[in-house]
């Protein structure tokens, strides 16, 4: 019998990582990372993880607690005297980086998620970073990674080689969850939500990103929501890095 490697994945708890994660199982052995970081819905997302991680049978779980997310500020997920925006639509893509973006955010996960892959002789670190957040989040950028493979090649052991990967970060939303649908990743386990953690708002834009997406799948979005918008036009360009 032919053991899979081990392979270290973010998994905030989001479909997007979730998907990630399901790719990840089909020839690799999991280690999954999770991040509080002062966000709104911590313990929702953590619940999320923990359900993700019970599904697939994986033991091995590193929760990193960043807390000084909170102190440095700068964000609506983290900073309570900034409003997280609610909308009946998505905004145009020109709008620029939006109030949720976390300062430099992926350097921190990445990092943590790296050092444990080196410690534990992974051969790579997955995360479900996806290219369409590139006009409102810098760190969601596929040269952002291209580089920060250069970053782990000369700061880790040279034999560790560990890889970035980047399963659907080309794929549009929708996309990712018709291939979830066909590994079968638990999508209703996953948490999107900004502001909610009993039902989602369906106002913020990562909830109208989302069900726009099951939309566009034909799909029918298994989580509880108090409002959904789900008409609302679609934006190309943006989604939510969850």
């Amino acid at each position: 019998m032919t053991t899979k490697p081990t392979t270290v994945v973010l998994l905030s708890g989001g479909m997007d990582s979730c998907v990630t994660a399901a790719i990840a199982a089909q020839e690799n052995s999991l280690a999954l990372v999770h991040a509080s970081y002062g966000q709104r819905t911590e313990r929702r997302e953590r619940q999320a993880f923990d359900a993700i991680a019970d599904f697939y049978g994986v033991r091995r779980r590193l929760v990193a607690r960043l807390e000084h997310f909170r102190q440095i500020g700068g964000s609506a997920l983290t900073d309570p005297g900034l409003a997280i925006p609610e909308r009946e639509q998505l905004p145009p893509a020109e709008e620029g980086i939006p109030v949720t973006y976390v300062p430099f955010r992926n350097a921190h996960l990445l990092s943590v998620a790296v050092s444990w892959a080196e410690a534990l002789g992974a051969h790579s670190v997955w995360i479900g970073a996806v290219a369409e957040d590139s006009s409102g989040y810098p760190d969601c950028r596929p040269e952002y990674y291209r580089v920060f493979q250069e970053l782990v090649r000369a700061g880790t052991r040279p034999e560790s080689r560990i890889e970035i990967v980047t399963p659907v970060i080309h794929m549009r939303k929708s996309d990712i969850i018709r291939r979830g649908r066909e590994l079968g990743a638990p999508l209703h386990l996953t948490w999107s939500c900004y502001q909610d953690e009993q039902q989602a708002c369906g106002v913020c834009d990562s909830c109208l990103l989302r069900l726009r997406a099951f939309r566009e799948a034909g799909a029918e979005d298994p989580i509880p929501y108090r409002a959904r918008l789900e008409e609302a036009p679609a934006r190309r360009g943006e989604s939510a890095a969850r």
